[in-house]
């Protein structure tokens, strides 16, 4: 059974946030790490908290109460600490190395998906870290997705070969 698991890297949109959540929540995902300056309701005072609370509200929608979330302020000790416990490290970042997510890949066991900062990017001293670069192709002008929208593409790629309905209907059904 494979389990596959987030790390927010300076991800500076409390909307984006919201949105990372519901995917994770969509696709059951049970636990998100987040690190940097990636926003959260669990710190700083009670009137800074409740206005984060809000804004990630917006756009999860009731998912940040759904989807485990815990904070590591040292990103390279999560990546280690994920690694002793059997995880493979991936990165959706661009690079010469990266696997196209269109190509036909198997993917399994653990994996930890890293999500970097929207403009930067993640830092190369993260990167050497990871197992895999994974890219998603882009036609068009632009070099990259919005986080969040990149993440649901990523988490679907990843998760695709072990989706399996246990529902008796779907929902789509009429």
């Amino acid at each position: 059974m494979k389990q596959l698991t987030l790390i927010l890297w300076n991800i500076r949109s409390t909307y984006n946030v919201g949105a990372i959540l519901r995917t994770c929540d969509g696709f059951g995902i049970k636990k998100i790490y987040l690190s940097g300056y990636t926003p959260f309701y669990d710190k700083g005072l009670p009137h800074e908290q409740e206005k984060l609370r809000k804004q990630i509200h917006k756009t999860a929608l009731g998912a940040e109460e759904t989807v485990e979330f815990a904070r590591f302020d040292n990103v390279e000790q999560l990546i280690s600490d994920l690694r002793a416990d059997g995880f493979r490290i991936f990165a959706l970042e661009q690079g010469e190395a990266s696997l196209n997510l269109a190509d036909d890949h198997e993917f399994d066991g653990k994996i930890a998906l890293i999500l970097g900062e929207e403009v930067k990017g993640i830092p190369q001293e993260i990167l050497s870290q990871c197992d895999e670069l994974l890219e998603i192709p882009m036609c068009g002008q632009k070099e990259s997705f919005n986080v969040s929208v990149a993440t649901g593409i990523a988490v679907w790629e990843l998760s695709k070969s072990s989706l399996r309905d246990t529902r008796k209907y779907l929902r789509t059904q009429k």
